[in-house]
């Protein structure tokens, strides 16, 4: 998986793309801790290039959901489309999230 990160004030935005799984999970979840405890309060993660999501991927994005609600801060999910909204349909998580199509 491949992620790119662009910052401005206390908000981030990361670009995913290929897959979020046992392996690549933990990495993302690491770059999402360091985020915030550099002060972003708000996170748009961009699902547009990403082609799957397993349990550990939902698993981070549920830490990243609790860390930021403790600092006031909110993650929004865009570009969910394909498999990923599928598995997002499947597991409750698209009532979770503010998910839009595009990151702007």
């Amino acid at each position: 998986m491949d992620v790119t990160c662009r910052t401005e004030g206390d908000a981030a935005t990361l670009q995913l793309s290929g897959r979020l799984d046992a392996v690549t999970a933990p990495e993302l979840g690491q770059q999402i801790r360091t985020l915030i405890s550099d002060g972003a309060r708000h996170l748009v993660i961009d699902f547009a290039q990403l082609d799957y999501i397993s349990s550990a991927g939902l698993r981070v994005l549920l830490m990243t959901a609790k860390l930021l609600q403790a600092q006031g801060g909110e993650a929004q999910l865009s570009g969910v489309t394909g498999n990923v909204a599928s598995v997002f349909e499947m597991s409750g998580f698209s009532s979770l999230f503010k998910i839009s199509e595009s990151t702007e």
